[in-house]
């Protein structure tokens, strides 16, 4: 079984860009937060987020290959198919349709996390703890502000039965929880 010392030490072999780590530790905060919200197994949504994106420097940026050796690395450490097809699902260039409420989840937090770093470092002191969820909200709005961070797939929250303002708030506040860690 799976455990999240195990995740972390392959982690740590695999992910050495400090920032993609961070956006790694911040989606498995909010796939946490989402699974007490909804009832959910909190460890292996969180898990799940904290290996979504084990193969990115592996992969060397090919968008192809990016998911499909995650999903093996997770199989290999321990997780669940249920957690591989997640892993697997999130690169929308696959072209797999999320069936689970743990893939749409994955599908919504991981863009999110980047909306809500984006927000807190034009902050005058860079922290997530001055941010709020209004500022998150209105900084979704505009097409331009973290353009990366993909409203298509954040908006998806409707499909777990959250508005959107409710996945901010649920968001921002599983990273404020975590804001040491991500040094914001």
């Amino acid at each position: 079984m799976l455990t999240r010392e195990d995740a972390l030490d392959s982690i740590s072999v695999n992910v050495e860009n400090a920032n993609l780590r961070k956006h790694m530790f911040a989606t498995e905060a909010i796939m946490r937060a989402l699974a007490k919200r909804l009832g959910e197994d909190e460890e292996t949504w969180g898990l799940t987020g904290l290996l979504h994106d084990i193969d990115v420097e592996l992969t060397e940026g090919d968008k192809a290959s990016h998911s499909v050796l995650g999903a093996d690395l997770a199989r290999e450490l321990g997780a669940s198919e249920e957690m591989a097809q997640a892993i697997l699902k999130h690169n929308e260039t696959h072209g797999l349709k999320p069936t689970t409420k743990l893939e749409k989840a994955l599908i919504c937090a991981d863009p999110l996390t980047g909306l809500i770093t984006a927000a807190a470092l034009v902050l005058p002191d860079k922290k997530l703890a001055k941010l709020e969820a209004a500022s998150v909200l209105k900084r979704y709005k505009e097409k331009g502000f973290a353009a990366g961070a993909n409203r298509e797939l954040i908006a998806g929250c409707s499909e777990l039965g959250l508005s959107l303002e409710e996945f901010i708030a649920l968001g921002l506040g599983a990273m404020q929880g975590i804001a040491g860690e991500l040094g914001l």
